[in-house]
């Protein structure tokens, strides 16, 4: 037995040398792989979540004309529609969209505030239904009607959202769609 023993103990002892090269004349130790870089962020969307909405704009002189609404990209890799930089958080589009007549309601908060959480800490699941009537969690919304061009790519029953107040347009939150890094304006309409 003591034999067989020392046999056993030999022969390990010996393939030592081979198993540490990985039985392939590769060395066991090998300098560890190269990080993969990680892919450039993508200027917009992508998971994104603005920290705050956009602050008031300035009323425009009387003499300025109004500026439409987004129809080419401002930058290369930037969807034509108004959207969150996510390099800068800057809110493209908002400041020249202020006088848009679309965008005035006769009755703002015609069916009350929404009295849920709003904020990039708030983020809600699209429940279903489409640009004129979506919902989350019992609660209703539309979206402006200038502003249906802009929600094409939309996702109406898995789409992550974040409620912003919009401080130039009473009566209407924007609606910041995660995955793409757009926001519409959009009306609480009750739940």
């Amino acid at each position: 037995m003591k034999r067989t023993i020392g046999l056993f103990t030999f022969a390990v002892l010996a393939a030592a040398p081979l198993l540490a090269q990985g039985g392939r004349g590769e060395p066991a130790h090998r300098a560890p792989a190269p990080a993969p870089r990680a892919a450039p962020r993508a200027p917009v969307g992508g998971g994104h979540i603005p920290p705050r909405g956009p602050v008031r704009t300035a009323a425009p002189a009387r003499s300025a004309p109004q500026r439409p609404a987004p129809t080419v990209a401002h930058m290369e890799g930037h969807p034509v529609a108004p959207h969150v930089d996510v390099h800068n958080n800057a809110w493209i589009g908002h400041d020249t969209r202020r006088n848009e007549v679309g965008l005035r309601l006769d009755h703002p908060w015609a069916h009350g505030r929404f009295d849920g959480e709003i904020g990039a800490g708030h983020v809600y699941r699209l429940g279903g239904g489409d640009r004129a009537r979506f919902g989350f969690g019992g609660f209703f919304w539309n979206v402006a009607a200038v502003d249906y061009g802009y929600t094409d790519g939309w996702l109406w029953d898995t789409d992550d959202i974040t409620l912003y107040p919009d401080p130039d347009h009473p009566g209407y939150y924007l609606a910041y769609n995660v995955r793409l890094g757009t926001y519409v304006h959009v009306e609480y309409i009750g739940n």
